[in-house]
């Protein structure tokens, strides 16, 4: 089969959406580019919905229901469309309730409950509730973007479940609408506002619907208790078991129920009490069957968690920048398995002793001195933040054959678990395959994945077989086939050979009681998809990803362009709130068009002929990609490395290429080429921001925001000009000059510091004099200075990138090999040696380069801290400051690069300087962005996210660092505030330099 076309929408959908816009309060979307974002989620299946709608209450949900009924469209519930078995997809009119039904209806700290929409994100209501000593307890992997509705549908359940139970244990009470409309609500609790004994408020039909259910459970008691699995890790089928409590579970019923039933508007959560300490033991193993042999003995120990991470694990993690620093703390040697170990409790003291007991018990069993503690609340975070991130680690390698999830979370009895892993490791080889192992052994559900291709049919066919031998491996043992994640697409099928006929049939009449005409996610649960099915994978029959026409970057590392945007798996961990620097736009809008995730799968469509002819450069795939900032967050944050930076530079080329770049965007390419000739025409240049009126034609001929100052010019930094001493160190350099011994730097003057900001480069040649570094200049007199092409990336014009990197390498090239190294102040500026000359220039030529290439701060902390052969740390002797505190904002590509850390322990070195970082993504002006009078306003709401709200808490006199040069500028504009490069800061403290720092823009 060909590549699917999306683009088409028939009569029928035509007339829903026209419906649809007039009734809602909230938007709707029937565009191929949005519903091609919406078709799948972080399984292997994708299915085109006929459109999207963004509900704003209850009353629009209901409305949505009622019309979609008259219409005969199925109704797709949607969280945060993190499920990895298919369970949000579907040909109907998905309904995203992320963007707006997110409120906490209410709070009562002293019950220990809440109320809630179903769109809020866990980790924000836990950051709300925590400072009350509050958590909810039920915390998946995926806490920094999974809703509480999604949470609820596939009755989730996270590492603590031995302690906390699951969703099913967490929620007393739902509010919803049944298909048709109609609400309800479900309690466990009785009294005045609940029905008899049942828990029901509701019209007759919704009580003689729920006396139904509860009439079928026990009409099904016998087979209930005899075939449901006696593990807490069930989640397979409908919940009826929870009908058969003393006192009925009525809400319980609906948690797991996949959005097949009905439509929830409200949930009443449990909460639980933060415990006062955690602590951790990292407990090593030689083998992954050692591992699997003690996990039963160490759950005797009483934990809150116990969580298993393999070798596959830990060797691709050591390979991620962002888990290299947890794994050093963590590991000794080379284990083949790891086992987390958690106590938690009020005390320390006692949580201490379980540790001891915890090496003691691994003692008794062979395993003396294996256990690792953890007791730091920092580098707990950490190794979290590493086991959370497991599924990312191992679906990150490059290629086709990827860690493919169907039989990822079954569950089996703890005394089973090293025969089960056993077998499946062997099904694995017998396939001509391997997986990977981690997640939670404290209740038997480890997550696997074997390695297949989903883009070949023989790979398919395999996983039929695996799944069909899995799943009588799990039935042998006594386990469940679905443990955490669901059943959706992946395992509904599997449902009646595990729970047989009889239940099967059971399963069936709640459906239908529920929804009679099955228009709520059908093919779910009951009446299953065949999980094979081709045709409702991503890669179907015939998927070609086609490379742009000549792409002008290198892909070679990803197999093509095709494979780089394919790395993305639709984790969504690009819709996090609260941690990290991805994705600002997302933070923003909360459309699911302006996040990593939303641009990847529409550059997949749009590559692989899914969305029409041409849609690759089509106006609306610039619309997805316009609110990019290019931060490079992704680089580091997203787990697979989607890296959508230099797609976006890719994909402009292409698009100017066919529609012409505009005025503007030529402009801001082309600066470093006409700087130097406005500089020396700077009254003349400045006076847009200074003569009412020219903004304002500034904006209309141009598009750069009236609301925005443009930069200053000023009188251009010229090499060694403020120190005639040292005249003759700032001369044009040859190989020769440099003596070898670390001490030789071509300091980088980059357009921006050079033109704009040129105290900050002379701050930096005293600083870098001070420490005992020779500088050098790279070009005669008179020459256009070096750049390094980021303007030029910036607008997509990848040429003129290419001549500026293979200039400046020409000219700084010899220098390195002789052994200088390149100093810059710009992260984005100096940043670019390190990441895209790789793209631009032939494979290695620009590696040597890439490693002489450092940032200011960069260079100070690994020479002097670490007492190398350039300087002594006492060369650089700095005032006390007495005291005064200094707000640290982190520009994103320092963030991206994990080059912060030396910005610390720079300013650290500086005696009475208190340092407090601010903890936030991008300021929101990212080079060109926040200029342009179309991005102004998204712009300003990135910077109110975090970054404004911390400084306007900033003393008078306290100082603000910030070493880009688009962060000082954001922050300037916005309050007035005059933010420093950090060379700035170490040069005013230079004892005797006599150089006064100013926290105020004048």
């Amino acid at each position: 089969m060909a590549n699917r076309d999306t683009t088409s929408i028939s009569s029928r959908d035509r007339a829903l959406e026209r419906r649809l816009t007039s009734a809602l309060e909230g938007e709707v979307a029937f565009d191929p580019f949005t519903r091609g974002r919406f078709a799948t989620d972080a399984s292997i299946y994708q299915i085109m919905p006929a459109g999207v709608a963004f509900p704003k209450s209850a009353a629009d949900l209901e409305a949505i229901l009622k019309i979609t009924a008259e219409h005969g469209i199925a109704v797709i519930l949607r969280g945060a469309g993190t499920s990895q078995n298919g369970q949000p997809i579907g040909s109907g009119l998905v309904v995203d309730c992320s963007r707006h039904l997110h409120a906490v209806k209410h709070y009562d700290t002293q019950g220990a409950e809440v109320i809630v929409e179903p769109g809020i994100v866990l980790e924000r209501l836990n950051a709300r509730i925590q400072r009350d000593g509050l958590f909810f307890p039920v915390e998946p992997s995926t806490a920094s973007r999974c809703t509480l509705g999604g949470m609820a549908g596939n009755n989730s359940c996270g590492a603590r479940s031995l302690r906390y139970g699951k969703m099913v244990d967490n929620v007393t009470a739902i509010a919803g609408l049944l298909a048709d409309g109609e609400p309800f609500q479900f309690s466990t609790a009785t009294g005045a506002d609940a029905a008899a004994d049942t828990g029901v408020r509701g019209g007759d039909r919704v009580r003689e619907l729920a006396r139904r259910m509860l009439t079928l459970a026990a009409s099904e008691r016998a087979d209930i208790e005899r075939i449901f699995p006696k593990l807490q890790r069930r989640v397979g089928g409908y919940n009826l078991d929870e009908l058969l409590r003393p006192q009925p579970n009525l809400p319980g019923l609906l948690i797991g129920s996949e959005g097949t039933l009905a439509a929830m508007t409200a949930l009443h959560l449990k909460l639980a009490r933060l415990p006062a300490h955690r602590v951790l033991g990292i407990c090593h193993f030689p083998s992954f069957r050692s591992s699997m042999e003690m996990t039963q003995h160490i759950v005797r120990l009483g934990p809150s968690a116990v969580e298993l991470i393999d070798h596959n694990v830990l060797s691709m993690g050591a390979q991620i920048p962002q888990f290299q620093r947890a794994l050093a703390e963590i590991t000794r040697g080379q284990p083949q398995a790891l086992l987390l170990v958690e106590f938690a409790g009020e005390q320390l003291q006692p949580l201490e002793a379980d540790l001891a007991r915890l090496s003691a018990c691994m003692a008794d069993h062979g395993f003396a001195d294996a256990v690792v503690s953890v007791t730091e609340a920092a580098r707990q975070r950490r190794v979290w933040q590493m086991r959370e991130a497991c599924l990312n680690i191992v679906v990150s390698m490059k290629g086709d054959g990827k860690p493919v999830s169907f039989i990822e979370d079954c569950a089996v009895p703890l005394e089973a678990l090293p025969e089960y892993t056993d077998a499946v490791t062997e099904l694995f080889s017998r396939h001509g395959t391997r997986g990977t192992w981690y997640a939670h052994a404290s209740v038997g559900c480890l997550h696997v994945r074997p390695i297949l291709n989903m883009k070949e049919q023989g790979d398919i066919n395999k996983m039929r077989a695996i799944a069909e031998a899995a799943c009588e491996l799990v039935k042998r043992f006594k386990g469940s086939y679905s443990g955490e994640h669901g059943d959706g697409i992946s395992r509904s099928e599997f449902i009646a050979p595990m729970f047989g006929a009889g239940l099967t049939r059971a399963f069936e009449a709640v459906k239908d009681g529920f929804d009679p005409h099955g228009r709520l996610n059908p093919g779910k649960l009951v009446r299953p998809y065949r999980m094979d099915d081709r045709s409702l994978m991503r890669f179907g029959a015939g998927y070609q990803a086609a490379e742009p026409a000549r792409p002008v970057l290198d892909w070679s590392e990803w197999g093509g362009f095709g494979g780089a945007v394919e790395m993305c798996n639709n984790n969504g961990a690009c819709r996090q709130f609260v941690a990290g620097t991805m994705c600002p736009s997302y933070r923003t809008t909360r459309d699911e068009q302006h996040g990593t995730r939303g641009r990847a799968n529409t550059l997949r469509l749009a590559i692989s002929g899914q969305l029409g002819p041409g849609a690759f450069t089509d106006p609306a795939m610039k619309a997805t990609l316009d609110l990019c900032v290019s931060c490079k967050g992704c680089k580091r944050d997203c787990p697979t490395g989607v890296d959508m930076a230099r797609m976006k530079i890719e994909f402009l080329h292409h698009y100017y290429a066919r529609h012409g770049r505009p005025l503007r965007e030529r402009l801001i390419g082309q600066l470093p080429r006409y700087a130097s000739a406005a500089a020396a025409l700077a009254p003349l240049m400045n006076l847009r921001d200074v003569i009412p009126g020219l903004g304002w034609l500034s904006e209309k001929l141009l598009g750069f925001s009236a609301r925005r100052t443009l930069p200053r010019w000023r009188k251009p930094w010229r090499e060694g000009a403020e120190d005639a001493a040292h005249t003759a160190d700032a001369a044009p350099a040859s190989p020769a000059d440099v003596r070898g011994d670390g001490r030789d730097l071509v300091l980088f003057g980059d357009t921006f510091n050079r033109y704009f900001e040129p105290e900050n480069l002379a701050a930096a040649e005293r600083v870098l004099r001070a420490a005992g570094y020779r500088l050098h200049r790279a070009l005669a007199g008179g020459q256009r200075p070096l750049c390094c092409g980021r303007t030029f990336l910036a607008v997509g014009d990848v040429a003129n990138a290419r001549r500026e990197a293979q200039r400046t390498l020409q000219a700084l090239g010899p220098l390195v090999a002789a052994g200088a190294r390149i100093v810059g102040l710009e992260p984005s500026c100096l940043l670019t040696f390190r990441d895209e000359f790789a793209a631009l220039l032939p494979a290695g030529e620009a590696a040597p380069f890439a490693r002489a290439a450092l940032l200011f701060e960069e260079l100070l902390a690994a020479d002097l801290a670490g007492g190398g052969p350039a300087a002594a740390r006492t060369r650089l002797a700095l005032a006390d400051q007495g005291g005064r505190t200094a707000h640290l904002h982190g520009h994103c590509h320092q963030k991206a690069f994990d080059a912060m850390s030396a910005v610390h322990t720079v300013l650290g070195w500086i005696p009475g300087l208190v340092v407090k970082p601010i903890e936030g993504s991008c300021c929101g002006m990212a080079g060109a962005f926040g200029y342009g009078a179309e991005t102004f306003d998204v712009s300003m709401a990135m910077a109110q996210l975090s970054l404004l709200p911390a400084l306007r808490q900033a003393g008078a006199c306290d100082l603000i660092v910030a070493d880009g040069t688009s962060c000082r500028h954001q922050i300037r504009d916005s309050l007035g505030r005059e933010a420093l490069h950090v060379a700035r800061v170490l040069d005013a403290a230079l004892v005797g330099a006599g150089v006064a720092l100013h926290t105020r823009h004048r």
